[in-house]
């Protein structure tokens, strides 16, 4: 999961022509609201408690199934034809809302209370011309990539921990 999440950013801009096509494209500075932040400190994010951090790593997948629809739906109106990045974003989004799903058992098989199903996506903010739309997918694949490399890292933790 987490290699294909670095292709997708690849093909993803790829794809998208100029400014996001250049080699040395990064724009730290663009977010939305409405994904799960990137910002928590390694160190306070290690100090969470087991239940804390499945809770959170659960909505967040949660969120960028959704999320990655709302991306592929930006895409088929922007490249229809472009079937390699739009099969990629589908795969992506039903890899986040499986690991959401497994993540709900894992946390049921812990015995920790499991998180309510996510409302529905209400409006995403970064407007809705070509461009805004591009960079809209650009945050959700770069942070989804944050979020799958800290929910690797973390799950080998859990198993760790919880297979001695």
């Amino acid at each position: 999961m987490q290699m294909q999440t670095s292709t997708l950013l690849q093909t993803y801009l790829q794809h998208q022509g100029s400014p996001f096509n250049d080699p040395r494209f990064s724009s730290p500075g663009l977010s939305l609201t409405t994904l799960p932040p990137t910002d928590m400190p390694f160190e306070i994010w290690h100090g969470l408690e087991d239940g804390v951090r499945l809770s959170l790593t659960q909505e967040a997948f949660w969120s960028f199934s959704q999320h990655l629809q709302l991306a592929e739906t930006d895409q088929m109106a922007l490249h229809p034809d472009d079937f390699i990045l739009l099969s990629q974003l589908e795969e992506a989004r039903l890899k986040a809302k499986g690991l959401a799903g497994n993540l709900a058992g894992i946390m049921t098989a812990l015995d920790l209370p499991t998180p309510p199903a996510n409302s529905p996506l209400g409006t995403v903010p970064l407007g809705d011309s070509a461009f805004q739309r591009k960079c809209r997918g650009y945050v959700i694949i770069r942070d989804y990539g944050f979020w799958t490399d800290r929910a690797v890292t973390f799950l080998g933790e859990l198993k760790t921990k919880y297979s001695e």
